[in-house]
């Protein structure tokens, strides 16, 4: 797994509900390297930090081998690498395998795996189309937030190196499938609730899918 491109996003004006908002989505390759903090990437654009950012959404990564896919169905979309909003466009990653709670030498940098991204109308502004949140749910491979364990700079070559795997077996996808059952898998939902590198708020909302007593 290896770094192909280092993105960053610069304020953007869009409307949303009749509404202009700014959003940090459309992020963008840069040549020179990343420092990733214990809650940003420096220099990065967050707007929304209630659900963007923070210690467990430091740096979100996304597959490029992905890519192919979804421009196989938007083909007249501007494609460049960050599309997705990722800080981090990253070959081979596959998130069937990931676990959440995995530990990577990422550059000078110290990452572990710590969610799968949600998505949000924002992902529609940039593909202009709202029917890509219920198609990428549907395609299951949605990338991940990592945490900074240990800041450190990350530049295009770099190797996801893994340091340290999670015992407990639930993958970034088995994760990001559970989020939208409708009838929650009983395994996966208890290694969720077991997994402590989930937030903490994660596996409290989880909790109520429990079968009654």
């Amino acid at each position: 797994m290896k770094i192909i491109s280092t993105n960053i996003g610069r304020p953007t004006t869009i409307t949303w509900n009749d509404k202009e908002e700014q959003t940090g989505i459309f992020k963008y390759p840069v040549d020179e390297p990343l420092f990733l903090g214990k809650t940003d990437v420096a220099k990065d654009t967050v707007i929304d930090r209630k659900h963007h950012a923070g210690v467990n959404k430091a740096c979100f990564l996304f597959s490029v081998d992905h890519y192919d896919y979804w421009k196989s169905i938007y083909p007249d979309l501007d494609w460049n690498w960050g599309m997705f909003g990722e800080n981090l466009s990253i070959s081979d990653f596959d998130e069937s395998i990931i676990r959440i709670g995995d530990i990577y030498k990422l550059g000078t940098a110290l990452v572990q795996v710590s969610q799968p991204r949600e998505p949000c109308y924002k992902l529609g502004i940039r593909f202009k189309n709202q029917s890509i949140l219920k198609q990428y749910i549907d395609y299951g491979f949605p990338g991940t937030y990592v945490r900074i364990l240990e800041e450190g700079e990350v530049k295009n070559g770099d190797e996801l190196v893994l340091a340290e795997q999670s015992e407990n077996g639930l993958t970034v996808k088995d994760f990001f499938e559970l989020l939208f059952m409708r009838k929650k898998d009983p395994r996966i939902l208890q290694l969720a609730l077991n997994n402590e590198s989930l937030p903490d708020y994660k596996r409290e909302r989880l909790k109520k899918y429990l079968p009654k007593l």
